[in-house]
């Protein structure tokens, strides 16, 4: 199967790792509830202020972990490039395809990395642990835009 032009393929936060940070934003919740108990009992606030910041601190927990399963791409592949965020020390965020000179595929302080080489000499590290979806699959599509992207057609 190949890209079908004009169509980019999206990778969110794998479930683990999603798990992973809203258990410390849940954590966060908690310490902001604690304090702000603490803060309406010396300070003699009515209890509607610690109401009111609970329904605040739990909004902002619903709509964080929104972002993070349903909304949050990791690395996007269109026709032309891709884009990488929220990867931490990734090198070159974004670029085009006729920038990448080739695909390596390696280990990185003992995770399982993409790392994608330019022509200008910078890279682009992906782990692939980060990824929702197998990292087999990942590789063989951003095997096919990169073809495509270089103007490189499958022969049937």
């Amino acid at each position: 199967m190949g890209v079908i032009e004009g169509v980019s393929s999206d990778y969110r936060l794998s479930p683990p790792l999603a798990a992973r940070i809203l258990g410390v934003l849940l954590a966060g919740l908690g310490l902001f509830v604690l304090l702000l108990t603490l803060l309406v009992g010396v300070l003699d606030l009515p209890p509607l202020v610690l109401g009111l910041g609970l329904a605040v601190g739990v909004s902002v927990f619903l709509l964080g972990g929104y972002q993070l399963t349903r909304r949050a791409t990791v690395v996007r592949l269109e026709e032309a490039g891709y884009r990488v965020r929220l990867v931490r020390g990734a090198g070159v965020k974004q670029a085009r395809w006729t920038d990448v000179e080739d695909v390596v595929a390696t280990t990185v302080r003992g995770e399982r990395c993409v790392v994608l080489r330019l022509r200008s000499g910078g890279t682009t590290t992906i782990p692939v642990r980060m990824l929702a979806g197998g990292s087999e699959a990942f590789v063989k599509d951003l095997q096919q835009h990169l073809n495509t992207g270089h103007g490189y057609r499958r022969i049937n």
